[in-house]
């Protein structure tokens, strides 16, 4: 595999976990769509991916995740199932769209670069639901789930296409975010 097509390879998973971090099921269901149809072609051992009765049941559970983010009390339970399920599903996601990898190469980069991006945007949009909790009594978190649908979403589009763009994207938000946390954290510190 030539390094531009390996870079690819990678930039598309990572792309692809870092959406899984929103929304565990939706990146999942786009990757079903699109090999579905013909349009992505994925790793030997997740063809499975590609047939009709895993695109159907993704799709089911992408509109039942959908909705429960949207019911308050169940969107804070959601985001204690949904953070070890996003490293499994960034890890699969992952893999399952890096082709033509040896094996170890796969699942190393798989388990930390796909793994690490969802679980990170996984844990940053749970803090940043219970801070809107605090905030807002939970009335505010369904503008937070709409956020998280629309940037799983946007990135999972983003990554099938331009993959490396949608990378730049993530990096861009998580540092971001980062920031905003870190200043937080520094001006609730006492003054010594």
């Amino acid at each position: 595999m030539a390094g531009a097509d390996l870079a690819l390879s990678i930039a598309l998973g990572v792309g692809l976990a870092a959406a899984v971090g929103l929304r565990v099921f939706l990146p999942l269901m786009v990757v079903s769509l699109a090999a579905y149809s013909g349009h992505l072609t994925l790793s030997s051992g997740f063809t499975w991916l590609a047939t009709a009765p895993a695109l159907v049941m993704l799709s089911v559970a992408t509109a039942l995740e959908i909705l429960a983010y949207y019911i308050p009390g169940v969107d804070h339970l959601l985001d204690v199932i949904a953070t070890p399920a996003a490293l499994i599903a960034g890890t699969v996601v992952s893999a399952a769209v890096m082709t033509d990898l040896p094996p170890i190469v796969k699942w190393s980069t798989a388990v930390i670069a796909g793994g690490g991006a969802a679980g990170l945007t996984q844990t940053l949009t749970a803090l940043l639901r219970a801070k809107s909790t605090v905030l807002t009594g939970g009335l505010g978190n369904h503008v937070i789930a709409s956020g998280e649908l629309g940037g799983a979403v946007i990135i999972s589009l983003l990554a099938l296409t331009t993959p490396f763009l949608a990378l730049v994207l993530v990096a861009c938000g998580a540092w971001f975010f980062l920031r905003v946390v870190r200043r937080r954290l520094r001006s609730e510190q006492p003054a010594d």
